[in-house]
């Protein structure tokens, strides 16, 4: 009754967060009254309550899991693999030969099964964060390249056209023309690599890990049965993907604000 109260007011009403906040609580409520009712074991599914114990308890270990698997891991290979294939856009741009031999084998290098390359990274670059952060630069490699091409190529040739005469250069119009309307492709391309980069480090720390990183944790409690400490990675590792997505789509609505994508959210 109260969601379907707020509802009614409209979104713009509450600052579009309180619906939200709203249907999680009620839904953590059934969760609690429904394990607690039904008795369901602990190693099947905990209570949100001894989650959140654990979470408290275990703050340390999750910390230093989180700088392992986040910092270390998933946040150095996403600058590294999404730099690398923003320079490449470019030169691919510059050099439109390039885009016929390299986008084929980066489709086909995507398509590869991150099961299979994650133990070949991790037998080359060794079991601590370099081989999480190769895994990540893998993943988030050609998505990234696929949409900044895509955006450099999205102006048409009435723009161009203009651009020539005003006697510009070609990095006169790549940065004055050609790279802001590829902003919104391009920020399409961070925000879908943020999501792959903490699957990638989390995926890759199953193969072999230090005795620390938030893979390595969840794959050893599962096994002890300490399911309570597996939610809790979960719950950091959803907290950390929601706001590292939330930050790039911030960043996003205040560089693309120009957009008319952006244009209707204000």
């Amino acid at each position: 009754m109260l969601n379907a109260l707020i509802a009614r007011h409209g979104t713009w009403t509450w600052g579009g967060y309180v619906i939200p906040v709203i249907f999680g609580i009620t839904l953590l409520a059934m969760w609690e009254t429904g394990e607690r009712l039904f008795e369901i074991s602990d190693v099947l599914l905990p209570a949100p309550s001894e989650i959140a114990a654990r979470f408290w308890l275990s703050r340390d270990i999750l910390w230093v899991d989180f700088v392992q698997t986040v910092i270390k891991g998933a946040l150095s290979g996403f600058v590294m693999g999404c730099g690398a294939a923003f320079v490449l856009a470019v030169v691919i741009d510059r050099f439109p030969f390039l885009q016929k031999g390299l986008l084929p084998v980066g489709n086909f290098v995507a398509a590869l099964p991150i099961v299979g390359m994650a133990p070949i990274l991790v037998m080359w670059f060794g079991f601590d964060w370099q081989s999480k952060a190769a895994v990540v630069v893998v993943m988030v490699f050609f998505p990234m390249l696929v949409n900044t091409v895509q955006g450099l190529q999205s102006t048409d040739n009435m723009q161009r056209d203009l651009m020539r005469t005003y006697a510009s250069s070609y990095w006169q119009t790549l940065l004055k023309l050609r790279l802001p309307a590829a902003m919104p492709f391009i920020f399409n391309g961070l925000k879908i690599a943020s999501t792959l980069a903490l699957i990638g480090a989390i995926v890759a720390e199953f193969f072999g890990s230090p005795i620390h990183g938030m893979g390595f944790r969840i794959s050893t409690s599962v096994g002890q049965l300490a399911l309570d400490l597996v939610w809790a990675e979960i719950v950091v590792a959803a907290i950390v993907g929601s706001a590292f997505y939330g930050g790039i789509a911030l960043l996003e609505r205040l560089v693309t604000f120009w957009h008319p994508s952006q244009r209707g959210r204000t």
